[in-house]
């Protein structure tokens, strides 16, 4: 219990709450009030949020983890840019409030955004969702809006312009993750690309069939449930959380990563990310719903149902070699290679059986 109550209070070691109320006074925010009920959220990240309240108003702060990546204030600029883009759109997001990319006031970069009434359905479901299938059906049906409604802002329109690189985007995704994939080689004992499914087809049915031109958008980059919130009282989104992997793009991508970790029930022993699970909308009924929504092409989705359990393998490999290394544990490396496994059986079977 002592080490759970340190950990709950280890962010007193990462954030001055004296300079942040500076920072706020400078931004108006409070001026001159004592930051009150100070507490870290729970979630499926590793970077820190912390809620707390000032004269009277409720905020939550993001902040990199505690040993940041060398990229981690680039990440954090990277957010408030696109929540601040968001404002007044279709897309449920956190409100964004102020940030501040200089690591000079609090060690790294961070933001304020407005808290989210809502629960992750990956950690459990309130009565209301899990007593009804029906409610589920439309949990489903909403998080294929949620990227829907995505797909329609305009990055020039928002202001977006330099969030990542367009040119040679469709061209480069292919060799990109092929190219993670070899680089895996430098951590001594990895299995190697033969210790996974035909990787050689799965990149040469993407390569043959890539979509002739992309319809450019804005891409979450990391689109499921465990990255969404609910409403508490209904079936509707409350916001799509953790954008620290948004860019420009083919916003088809969103859905192909939605389809790679929705449940599969060609799959056998698969794990369920959220129970109970019956009610929630088929895969096939996923793609459809989206595509009728956006008027895209089934042929251009199926193309995206096969590059992202692909690239989402690619990703998940690194810790197995890793792993292999000692660099990383050997449970997680084993576990995360298990599932690199099972999303390339995936990629090849979505190139066998399309979902429409």
């Amino acid at each position: 219990m002592a080490e759970l109550a340190h950990d709950r209070e280890a962010w007193r070691e990462l954030i001055d709450l004296g300079a942040l109320a500076r920072w706020m006074d400078g931004k108006d925010l409070g001026t001159g009030m004592p930051i009150e009920d100070a507490d870290t959220l729970g979630g499926g990240t590793q970077n820190i949020l912390l809620r707390f309240t000032r004269a009277g108003r409720t905020y939550v702060l993001r902040r990199p983890p505690r040993r940041p990546r060398p990229e981690s204030d680039e990440v954090m600029r990277r957010e408030m840019k696109v929540l601040a883009a968001l404002a007044g759109s279709d897309v449920p997001h956190p409100g964004f409030i102020a940030g501040e990319g200089d690591p000079a006031v609090l060690g790294t970069a961070f933001y304020l955004m407005e808290p989210i009434d809502g629960f992750n359905a990956t950690v459990g479901l309130p009565p209301l969702h899990a007593g009804s299938a029906d409610v589920r059906r439309r949990m489903g049906e909403a998080i294929v809006d949620g990227a829907v409604a995505l797909s329609r802002v305009d990055p020039h329109e928002a202001g977006l312009d330099d969030l990542g690189k367009l040119d040679g985007w469709l061209e480069r995704q292919v060799g990109r993750w092929r190219a993670q994939l070899d680089g895996y080689a430098k951590f001594d004992g990895w299995s190697g690309l033969e210790a996974l499914p035909d990787v050689e087809a799965i990149c040469a049915w993407l390569d043959a069939n890539r979509p002739a031109t992309m319809q450019a958008g804005l891409i979450h980059g990391d689109y499921h449930l465990s990255n969404v919130m609910y409403r508490p009282d209904g079936p509707e989104l409350a916001a799509i959380v953790d954008w620290e992997l948004a860019s420009r793009g083919d916003p088809l991508l969103d859905l192909g990563w939605l389809t790679a970790t929705w449940r599969d029930p060609d799959e056998a022993n698969q794990r369920v990310s959220v129970t109970p699970w019956d009610g929630f909308p088929t895969l096939a009924e996923i793609v459809d719903r989206y595509l009728a929504a956006t008027g895209r092409s089934a042929a251009d989705a199926r193309w995206y149902t096969v590059l992202a359990p692909f690239k989402l393998g690619a990703i998940l490999e690194g810790s197995h070699a890793r792993a292999c290394a000692g660099l990383t544990p050997k449970p997680i490396g084993d576990a995360l290679h298990a599932h690199t496994i099972s999303l390339f059986e995936r990629a090849l079977r979505r190139i066998d059986k399309p979902l429409l």
